[in-house]
């Protein structure tokens, strides 16, 4: 699945938005170009409970989303932000997020930029697919910001990423077998790893289809 099928673009102003977690800075999202700008405080979005904002609507069954991260100021190394589908705004909620990180430096097993990540089940720790390729060979999904483009289709249990630079020609990340919910709260999310500070990005051209 290398195209999106018929892919059509979704007004912002049809997304709701809000802080998952209680951060202590709290966060914001403003409709721009096709998108939003995200502000964003939060612990993070990993381990057992979450703290991010997120822009979100429901999506019923099977769907395919993509969007273009321009921009992203992070307030940390591990700062993330990305396309998130999560059952519902618990803090524990099982989710599967594919996001990007701010540059290609390295991080714990990550060499490159973009990490996608699961909670099989809320309450359970996080885990993550890491590129497949090693140091000292260079980043095979490195960012390429204002072209760092996520992508993330559903077909029944199975969930498949991909990484883009210009939202036509796609590469598989990677893809993971996930038993969610059949409606999930699906769009983008962004948290600052640092809670005392605020992360930014901004996000043009989300489409999706179904």
């Amino acid at each position: 699945m290398t195209t999106m099928s018929n892919p059509n673009p979704v007004p912002a102003t049809d997304f709701a938005n809000v802080d998952v977690g209680s951060p202590q800075l709290p966060g914001y999202a403003t409709p721009n170009g096709g998108g939003w700008d995200l502000v964003a405080g939060g612990a993070d979005i990993w381990e057992t409970a979450d703290q991010f904002h997120f822009v979100f609507q429901e999506l019923r069954g099977d769907f395919d989303v993509a969007v273009r991260v321009e921009s992203f100021t992070p307030a940390h190394l591990y700062s993330k932000t990305g396309l998130m589908m999560r059952e519902n705004l618990d803090t524990s909620s099982a989710h599967v997020m594919f996001f990007v990180f701010s540059d290609n430096e390295p991080r714990n097993n990550n060499l490159g930029a973009y990490e996608m990540q699961f909670r099989p089940h809320a309450g359970d720790n996080c885990e993550a697919i890491y590129p497949a390729v090693r140091p000292p060979a260079p980043p095979e999904f490195p960012a390429a910001f204002p072209n760092s483009w996520l992508r993330v289709a559903r077909r029944g249990d199975q969930f498949s990423a991909y990484v883009s630079t210009d939202g036509q020609t796609w590469k598989l990340y990677g893809e993971k077998v996930l038993t969610l919910a059949e409606t999930l709260k699906v769009g983008p999310a962004l948290t600052s790893h640092n809670t005392e500070s605020l992360a930014t990005a901004s996000f043009r051209d989300y489409k999706q289809s179904t």
